[in-house]
């Protein structure tokens, strides 16, 4: 396959590997290497086009159930503090787990990274987190930062909660210097649809705004940050500060190339 011909002006891309991407939601903590792989061979393809990258990855089958059990999105709860403070260990165990074969597979097609856990640099929830962002701008020729959604420590009496991926993505594409595209990778869908993807006559959104609306579908039983739903109200924050927004198959991780090269791409462009 030819390399897909991107600008040469440095530009920064942020991306966001869906949890359902690169773990299989049904089976506990498993990762889908393979989808991993074909990622980080783009990614390697982008940071060699002269393109500094941002990667957050989500928890998929990782955290999500212990996080989910003890209700650590809610903070702390006086009757089982002792059990959820147990629980944040291990979903922490999860997250670097998962995160460690992320980096792996980074490292196989060449690409430096380093990892910057939100639990050591942010405080709070949701997009107003307090946090230094300062260690995701980068030249492309540096490591690539990757971060997770995380339990984080808040500053209020919740005593903590979980930091989304999506509402860091949010803070990524809207405060870092020359951002122009940022791309939320989904597992096995190409992007928005008018309805629940698992009906036969769905059909992809080519574009959406968030004056539309849609039909979309939430996990309950594995998501416990908001799903597909708080993805498109992400991508409609950042769409209001980075002209290149989009919702799109992370099993065909090649059509982020087509966005960063303003090419014809399959997928759902997030407009202001």
């Amino acid at each position: 396959m030819h390399p897909v011909a991107i600008s040469s002006r440095m530009s920064r891309v942020v991306l966001k590997l869906g949890g359902g991407l690169i773990t299989d939601k049904s089976r506990y903590r498993h990762v889908r290497t393979d989808r991993i792989d074909a990622v980080s061979s783009v990614v390697r393809e982008l940071r060699d086009s002269g393109q500094s990258v941002v990667l957050v990855h989500g928890a998929g089958s990782f955290g999500h159930l212990e996080a989910r059990k003890w209700g650590l999105a809610d903070g702390i709860d006086d009757e089982s503090h002792e059990s959820q403070i147990r629980a944040i260990s291990r979903v922490r165990a999860d997250m670097d787990d998962l995160n460690r074969a992320v980096i792996e597979s980074l490292s196989r097609a060449g690409v430096d990274c380093e990892t910057l856990p939100p639990r050591d640099w942010a405080i709070g929830v949701g997009t107003e987190f307090e946090g230094d962002l300062g260690g995701f701008v980068r030249d492309p020729d540096e490591p690539i930062p990757v971060t997770f959604g995380d339990v984080v420590d808040t500053s209020d009496g919740s005593k903590f909660g979980i930091l989304s991926g999506d509402h860091i993505m949010v803070r990524l594409g809207c405060e870092m210097p020359d951002v122009t595209a940022c791309a939320f990778l989904l597992g096995d869908v190409d992007g928005l649809m008018d309805k629940p993807p698992g009906e036969l006559d769905s059909t992809l959104l080519r574009t959406w705004s968030s004056e539309q609306g849609f039909s979309g579908s939430h996990d309950l039983d594995h998501d416990v940050t908001g799903g597909i739903l708080l993805k498109a109200g992400c991508a409609s924050e950042i769409a209001r500060c980075v002209e290149q927004v989009w919702l799109l198959n992370g099993a065909v991780p090649r059509r982020v190339l087509g966005v960063v090269s303003h090419s014809d791409v399959v997928g759902t462009r997030i407009l202001h």
